[in-house]
């Protein structure tokens, strides 16, 4: 894996602020919640996280309360925030987008 680097504080700042519905959470950390009609739906959707996951080998922190999941991201071996955590959460915001709209 290539090393990423850490975001500044402001750049960090920035790039969470273009992202809809996530927020910092302190300077190593993001998050983001996502509701569902149902807890199957939201069950579903962490299948979708976990192909996202993998497929940028960047996994999150996956909390599921019956219809909300929220997500935290971190760069560990970065020390903090990093361009991936931000490319994640914005492919965590289109699959979840895409599974609302099956939905309807």
């Amino acid at each position: 894996m290539a090393k990423l680097e850490k975001l500044t504080a402001e750049a960090a700042d920035a790039a969470v602020a273009a992202l809809e519905g996530w927020t910092r959470q302190d300077e190593k950390w993001i998050s983001g919640s996502y509701r569902f009609g149902s807890f199957p739906a939201a069950i579903a959707f962490v299948g979708q996280i976990a192909e996202i996951a993998e497929e940028l080998d960047h996994h999150p922190f996956i909390g599921i309360d019956y219809k909300k999941v929220t997500l935290r991201l971190t760069t560990w071996h970065a020390g903090g925030l990093t361009a991936l955590d931000m490319a994640s959460a914005q492919r965590y915001n289109e699959a979840y987008k895409a599974s609302i709209a099956g939905q309807r």
